[in-house]
């Protein structure tokens, strides 16, 4: 029942999130901004979520989690309503922020709740589960977004998105917050020490995992955004055509991309141990060419059927990146570990790269050109994840990860 209702909860985090990939031309228009100016409202979104995160990680690792996701919720929720209020741009960065804040403290959290209820066998798939509802809740963002807004307008979209999160945050608080470590044979685990947080920079596996997850973010979280412009401009679809169609191909490779990654990836590794780095380095890698044709061949029949490949092949992924971050570290740090690659894969990803890709396409004038960096930054993912399944290890609580890798107390 938890992971029934964090999924559900996860879902309604990347409506909200995504609605405003949808709106954006509308938006633009109505409030008279540049590309790179767009760009910088998904930039003041993930300064809120990244810089956020380390505290709520830190929370996680000794606090009550199901309330600090309560107070997550609430806050993006009332977020989201306020974007769609706002009457001038400063106002839409200060309220993206706000939203950054509140899904930091679920995404940081909820992983670490899942992981005390599920055991090593089973811990995959349910994570799996839960981040089943990324491609779900980005596709109704979008499809959402689109028809509200070509019906009502961009702002209706907003406020009736983030409306149901106000209720909805109190869901979770009847349930029993579980022990650390429960499902691992290792209740009571010590709480963390704050210079603890830093030893996971020692653990090579970890690092390799977020490195990696970092050149991922930077190029999906670009796209995320220019996407459904990106076929509206160089291929003449309409704005709500475009945003409906990125929705249902993010609903429908996302969920068969998730669950087939994740669960291949489970029964993959009863015989090999190194499965689950072996999908994200060739989930990546497989994606390199096909992201390049979508976004350099003409014929737009062709360009959406490589753009539908391309978000099949980087969904893969999606369970096993954040099984490894999980399994990699001690038990006690997996909040910690949640928010510190949380940090890292925006501070160094997404956090420049919409904006990086909006300025581009202002300076060159052409958005094709810009989008170009994206496979770029896959190539680096491929590389690193690669490096990782290549590793010959065993992601396991029963080791020690500081003592493996060669660091002192």
């Amino acid at each position: 029942m938890t992971l029934s209702i964090l999924t559900g909860l996860n879902l309604f985090n990347y409506i909200d999130r995504y609605v405003l990939s949808a709106v954006l031309p509308s938006l633009q228009a109505e409030m008279r901004i540049s590309d790179g100016e767009a760009g910088r409202l998904v930039t003041a979104f993930m300064i809120g979520y990244f810089l956020t995160s380390p505290l709520f990680g830190y929370f996680g690792d000794r606090a009550s989690r199901k309330w600090l996701i309560a107070g997550g919720i609430f806050v993006w929720s009332i977020g989201t309503v306020l974007t769609g209020l706002a009457g001038m741009f400063s106002l839409l960065l200060f309220y993206r922020v706000l939203v950054g804040v509140g899904e930091a403290s679920y995404a940081t959290i909820s992983p670490s709740l899942i992981s005390d209820i599920y055991g090593p066998g089973n811990r995959n798939n349910a994570l799996t589960v839960f981040y089943a509802a990324i491609p779900v809740g980005a596709a109704l963002g979008n499809i959402f977004g689109g028809l509200i807004s070509a019906e009502y307008g961009w702002r209706y979209a907003f406020v009736l998105a983030g409306a149901p999160g106000i209720a909805l945050s109190l869901l979770l608080l009847p349930f029993e917050d579980p022990q650390r470590g429960a499902a691992d044979g290792t209740e009571h685990a010590p709480a963390p020490r704050a210079r603890d947080i830093f030893k996971l920079f020692a653990i090579r596996e970890y690092l390799l995992v977020v490195t990696g997850y970092i050149a991922y973010t930077f190029a999906l979280g670009a796209f995320a955004l220019w996407g459904p412009t990106f076929l509206h401009r160089m291929h003449g679809i309409p704005e709500e055509s475009a945003a409906t169609f990125f929705g249902a191909v993010l609903v429908v490779a996302g969920i068969l991309g998730t669950f087939l990654g994740g669960f291949t990836a489970s029964a993959w590794r009863r015989h090999n141990k190194r499965a689950y780095g072996w999908v994200l380095g060739l989930s990546a890698l497989a994606a390199l060419p096909v992201t390049l044709a979508a976004l350099l061949i003409n014929d737009v029949i062709l360009s959406q059927i490589f753009l539908a490949c391309s978000m099949f092949l980087l969904f893969l992924s999606t369970g096993p990146v954040n099984t490894l971050i999980i399994e990699s570290v001690p038990v006690n740090l997996r909040a910690s570990a949640m928010a510190l690659s949380i940090f890292l894969i925006h501070l160094f990803g997404d956090v420049w790269s919409p904006e990086i890709v909006g300025r581009l396409s202002d300076s060159w004038g052409s958005l094709r050109k810009a989008v170009l960096i994206l496979p770029g930054a896959l190539a680096v993912c491929a590389a690193l994840w690669l490096a990782l399944a290549l590793r010959d290890w065993t992601p396991s609580i029963s080791r020690d990860p500081f003592r493996d890798s060669g660091s002192p107390d």
